[in-house]
């Protein structure tokens, strides 16, 4: 695989009623083509803030991204924002509520004038069938799906500019668990179909087991460990994040098994 985007030495800081606040400590990583990259960490641990540098909705403070071998300035082309797109936590808020789902769907084509006026209309249908809806959908309004189609519908909007990067902040988090499985299903299965890479912001580390590759544990603005999904969840290397993963639900004997052993080294090196 070779590298998408490269955050270099990032440092992120904000003025809040008169003082200053560290958001993000010198972090630096790298996203390969292809691959999920989970940002993990608690509220106020800098996975949001990373996310917002990368979608342009903050410029960094100090530091340096490179996307596609080139710098990628806090002030975006419409060519760069149709590269990288966002998944939010909340389809409902992101989707007007007083515009169809069609509607919706064509409104990105229409601003980065992709086709012609009937190809737009076609490709919305065939987008809805992309993430398992029927392309009747168009016509319905948010209000009558439910949470999971809504999210569909908000990851179709997300590839409709044929997008190369999308960032999921908490994509899942709104969902019952039965949903969650079936909306990390289709991620899995159009990530692999469309060749997508994702950064997925996430709290939860029982959902990022299935689907990232590696996982970027954040902690009070700095990244404090990246490592492979297997290794995170087998062999942790900060105590912070053996914490993440002793918080983990236990799925099976082999979970439990492996939990046991990750907390008795936690308290072994207390």
């Amino acid at each position: 695989m070779s590298t998408l985007l490269s955050v270099k030495n990032v440092s992120k800081r904000f003025e809040v009623n008169g003082r200053t606040v560290q958001a993000l400590e010198d972090v630096s990583f790298e996203v390969e083509r292809g691959e999920c990259l989970a940002i993990v960490g608690e509220s106020g641990s800098g996975k949001s803030t990373i996310a917002n540098i990368i979608l342009g909705i903050y410029g960094p403070t100090d530091g340096d991204l490179v996307f596609k071998d080139e710098a990628l300035p806090a002030k975006r082309t419409q060519e760069l924002r149709r590269a990288i797109q966002l998944v939010q936590q909340n389809p409902l808020s992101s989707l007007n509520p007083r515009r169809s789902i069609g509607a919706s769907l064509r409104l990105a084509l229409d601003v980065h004038a992709i086709g012609d006026r009937t190809e737009r209309d076609q490709r919305t249908g065939e987008l809805l069938e992309e993430v398992g809806l029927p392309a009747e959908f168009r016509t319905r309004l948010p209000a009558s799906l439910s949470g999971g189609q809504r999210q569909r519908v908000a990851i179709a909007r997300a590839l409709a500019c044929q997008s190369e990067l999308v960032v999921l902040d908490e994509p899942t988090s709104a969902l019952d668990v039965l949903v969650q499985a079936r909306v990390l299903r289709l991620l899995k299965s159009l990530k692999e179909a469309r060749g997508l890479t994702y950064v997925f912001i996430t709290h939860d580390l029982s959902v990022v087991r299935n689907i990232a590759d590696r996982v970027a544990v954040f902690e009070k603005g700095r990244l404090i460990e990246l490592a492979t999904t297997k290794a995170i969840f087998t062999r942790p290397e900060n105590p912070y994040t053996r914490r993440l993963i002793g918080a983990v639900p236990v799925v099976s004997a082999q979970e439990a098994a492996l939990k046991d052993n990750i907390m008795e080294q936690e308290n072994g090196n207390a």
